[in-house]
């Protein structure tokens, strides 16, 4: 029996406005046709016996949401957050596809046993559809084909060192290392990278002031992603068949560096998160180590730039960097240890909150809903080899929907997150727009005030006789 979802604010994407309509799902959880007036709603009902119906109302139904940049910790770190919360934070933001780092399991994602690890670990524990990059360090290279041709989204790595103890296990690769696996790769591999690079002449942190924030975030000037997208532009013009993405840019001192490279032809990609749109330096009071990422949230004269960066697609997408950890990791334990910004992990825990936070500021700096469409589901899609059948509300696509109320209010408090980790720079903050039901496959995974059903996402792995499909610039 096939399904039937009603609107009277469907959200295509594909059109300016909002449709007064329909959508036909099999069992199967396909789109099979959507319907864009009442009439023809009417006309269906009127013929078709035993339909499921599921209506919305003047709820906001549009594409899942995607979100390529999550920590998951399992296995290894399951007390961080493993695959079951980090599902769970994502059906209650609306996401119904999600892309795992390689970074902080034990083992990581950088060997074929590595994924069958992930894999094996997240079956069974998933409420959302789950996809995973492999990892890129310097003495893998022997397993890269493999991951690749297993169905891994791309291949991530850093060029900064990442904090202690995943340092050992995830290592930063330079850029003279980069250049040479390139060469060896095929062509339209994804290249992910934490576009950070260690200063010649590193900025002291202040010793005697750990809990203030100002002394973590002088270690970190913008310099450092300055440096690191110089060199993986530079890259990305040298091999023009390879895609390269940036993640997790703050400093909007890069983003001219970035609409040169993409102006020449190159295949690049960026992205940046919505800690670094809605938060700002000065405002983060002494302690609160919840605030603590690399790179760090820079002051609010940073943000209208990186705002229109969105706007004119200079910045593709949008995405979380979700990295929870536990509290002594993030030295929000009580004793001497708590609130130094020096010792702390560097990860914020946002994952749920990432569409209210977004559609809450996007307005004054003159974006709308089009551009969370593209930032936050198509494009993602795109970059991940999902487009076709992922991030649209399209006949034979996914039945993959966020509904949602835009005009709804709340506020952040712990016991409403879904994450194992409940700390987040968020709490207290007044966000708008509230998810009321995220649904993937035409599966309900999330309804607000009521319980979860089953783990029934899937592991998405990149299905292509290439390794990977060419993203197309908008």
């Amino acid at each position: 029996m096939d399904l039937l979802f009603l609107s009277k604010r469907i959200y295509l994407g594909t059109e300016e406005n909002f449709i007064n309509g329909g959508i036909i799902v099999s069992e199967d959880g396909i789109i099979r046709k959507v319907m864009r007036t009442p009439q023809e709603v009417n006309s269906y009902l009127y013929n078709t016996e035993s339909q499921a119906v599921f209506d919305f109302e003047n709820m906001v139904l549009m594409p899942g949401l995607i979100d390529v940049n999550v920590h998951i910790n399992e296995p290894g770190r399951k007390d961080w957050e493993g695959f079951l919360n980090a599902t769970k934070a994502a059906a209650a933001g609306g996401f119904t596809t999600i892309i795992d780092r390689p970074t902080n399991a034990v083992p990581p994602t950088t060997t074929l046993a590595g994924l069958r690890a992930k894999t094996s670990t997240a079956r069974g524990k998933i409420f959302i559809d789950v996809g995973f990059w492999g990892g890129l360090i310097p003495d893998n290279l022997q397993e890269l084909s493999s991951l690749l041709s297993a169905g891994v989204m791309g291949l991530q790595c850093s060029l900064s060192h990442t904090a202690e103890p995943v340092n050992k296990e995830f290592p930063a690769i330079t850029t003279e290392q980069l250049h040479d696996i390139l060469c060896k790769l095929d062509d339209n591999v994804v290249i992910a990278v934490h576009a950070e690079s260690a200063l010649q002449q590193p900025v002291a942190a202040n010793e005697n002031e750990p809990k203030r924030y100002e002394s973590f975030l002088r270690t970190r000037p913008s310099q450092m992603e300055i440096n690191a997208v110089q060199a993986i532009t530079e890259l990305a013009l040298k091999h023009k068949k390879k895609h390269f993405h940036l993640l997790n840019l703050s400093s909007n001192e890069v983003l001219s560096l970035i609409k040169d490279c993409k102006d020449k032809g190159a295949q690049l990609t960026a992205e940046t998160c919505p800690h670094y749109l809605s938060l700002a330096a000065e405002d983060i009071e002494d302690c609160r180590t919840e605030f603590k990422t690399q790179p760090p949230i820079r002051s609010k004269m940073n943000q209208p730039a990186l705002w229109e960066a969105i706007r004119t697609g200079c910045l593709d997408l949008i995405a979380s960097d979700h990295s929870p950890a536990t509290a002594g990791p993030k030295c929000l334990t009580y004793g001497r240890t708590r609130g130094n910004f020096l010792n702390a992990w560097p990860g914020i825990s946002s994952l749920q909150l990432g569409l209210s936070i977004i559609w809450t500021h996007c307005q004054r700096y003159g974006l709308g809903m089009q551009h969370i469409y593209k930032s936050m589901c198509e494009n993602p899609a795109l970059l991940c080899g999902l487009e076709r059948f992922k991030g649209k509300i399209a006949e034979g696509y996914d039945a993959d929907f966020c509904i949602w109320n835009p005009d709804e209010e709340f506020q952040v408090s712990p016991d409403m997150l879904q994450s194992s980790i409940k700390s987040t720079p968020y709490t207290n903050q007044r966000l708008r727009g509230v998810v009321h039901a995220t649904v993937v496959r035409g599966l309900h995974v999330y309804q607000q005030y009521e319980s979860f059903g089953q783990p029934l996402g899937k592991i998405l792995l990149r299905k292509t006789s290439q390794k990977v499909v060419k993203f197309v610039r908008m």
